[in-house]
């Protein structure tokens, strides 16, 4: 039986928990796991742990937390482990050559996309917002270049039409880990080897920005759908509301355009117990769920109760500085 590899694991948000539950619970041995420092988050901006650094700690695996993971320092300390596969999943950093030459085996990365389409750092955002019907997870071996390097796995997976980032990535997160565990089979047992990517298909899925996330009602219905939903549950995509910035979540599309036609893009059409119903540059879009700034996020039947919304209303006007 071959032996147990050493694994240094380097991940931080909730996507990269389960592959490090898997890989705890497999044969292998987890030496180390790296992640990001503690952060201020919350409205009390008290510094908090990744999800990734509870996880390790609640196993009593060793926590590195680096600022930079390039410096000839933590790289020292990784080469002291002597591992045999560094395993990155959304670590948050880019990783430079010297240190992914430091396992004797090699550095793999779980992506969310099926690349080489998506490259990048918010492949499953990008996924939702460009309208695709399907993504997936690929299984890489890691080199300098952003996402560039060769195939050990790929699979598919398909995307609900209503379907938000948050529950996409929560999906995407288990096909992860169990696809990371069985190309680290494939690896031992000689089944897998390293494909270089296709040449053609290339795109990226760059950082989401502020910008983004205020809707364009002069957009298309189909178009704004997927904003919202590749931005819920965050950063959230939003309008305004009598001046208030108002989030926007759960959208679904109304067949048929607008309710006569001549709406102004912005204009609500209904604001009813199953939806607040919005005109936009081509066709109607409803939402279930908002959250009016200061306010916790709820469904639109219990937000009209507090705050009834006037067919006619026009979203979008920002408030005068």
């Amino acid at each position: 039986m071959a032996r147990p590899w050493k694994i240094v694991f380097m991940g931080t948000p909730e996507f990269a928990v389960p592959s490090l539950k898997k890989l705890l619970s497999s044969p292998d041995r987890v030496v180390a796991v790296v992640t990001q420092p503690d952060r201020p988050r919350g409205r009390g901006r008290r510094l908090q742990p990744s999800p990734v650094k509870k996880v390790a700690e609640q196993a009593g695996i060793e926590v590195l937390q680096p600022e930079r993971a390039s410096s000839p320092e933590f790289i020292e300390k990784i080469r002291a482990y002597a591992p045999d596969l560094l395993v990155v999943a959304a670590y948050g950093q880019i990783l430079k050559q010297e240190l992914l030459d430091v396992p004797k085996i090699m550095p793999i990365n779980v992506h969310g996309s099926l690349l080489p389409k998506y490259r990048g750092a918010a492949p499953i955002q990008w996924a939702i917002l460009n309208g695709e019907k399907e993504t997936g997870i690929t299984i890489m071996k890691m080199d300098a270049g952003m996402d560039t390097g060769p195939i050990l796995l790929q699979k598919a997976i398909p995307i609900g039409d209503e379907e938000t980032f948050g529950e996409l990535y929560e999906r995407m997160a288990h096909l992860g880990a169990e696809l990371l565990l069985k190309a680290i089979t494939g690896l031992k047992n000689g089944e897998i080897s390293p494909v270089p990517q296709p040449e053609e298909g290339v795109s990226y899925a760059p950082f989401i920005t502020k910008e983004m996330c205020l809707i364009d009602w002069s957009k298309s219905a189909r178009e704004l759908n997927c904003l919202v939903r590749a931005l819920d549950p965050a950063p959230g995509a939003y309008t305004f509301l009598h001046g208030k910035r108002l989030r926007l979540y759960r959208p679904f599309l109304l067949s048929g355009g607008s309710s006569n036609g001549t709406e102004k893009p912005g204009t609500v059409v209904s604001a009813a117990p199953n939806g607040l119903v919005v005109a936009t540059g081509h066709g109607l879009l409803g939402f279930r769920e908002v959250q009016l700034a200061g306010k916790k996020r709820m469904d639109i039947s219990s937000f009209i109760q507090g705050k009834k919304i006037e067919p006619g209303t026009i979203l979008g006007e920002e408030p005068p500085d």
